[in-house]
């Protein structure tokens, strides 16, 4: 039995759609990285106010929480572009059954099935 895929005329606009947001996503990495207070020029070099430290570890912390998802989305992406290479894209991991569209058009990424994904939690 040969396996459902969907159409590259259908996979293509969904390739170029997230390689833009591949692309949007290492930009936002670099600002992020400009914000750190932990790198480069960013660091206050005179800790005189007790508060000081505090507000660069709070800055940095949310610099980091955000780096980490934005670094999600990059797995993502790249695993999502090797299941269209592949030829497996739509396809749950789980159960082998076609993911709904609906839930591809909300989410190109998804890997799982609702009733999967429902299961998983």
């Amino acid at each position: 039995m040969r396996p459902i895929s969907f159409p590259a005329n259908v996979l293509e606009p969904v390739k170029k759609f997230l390689l833009k947001k591949q692309e949007k996503l290492k930009q936002r990495k670099l600002e992020l990285e400009a914000e750190d207070p932990f790198v480069g020029d960013n660091r206050l070099p005179n800790h005189a106010a007790s508060d000081s430290g505090a507000v660069e570890e709070v800055s940095h912390d949310r610099v980091a929480a955000l780096k980490w998802e934005v670094d999600k989305g990059l797995i993502n992406i790249r695993k999502t572009l090797t299941r269209i290479k592949l030829g497996n894209y739509g396809l749950c991991e789980n159960c082998g059954r076609l993911i709904d569209t609906d839930r591809l058009a909300i989410d190109p990424t998804a890997t799982l099935c609702v009733e999967c994904s429902g299961k998983k939690k």
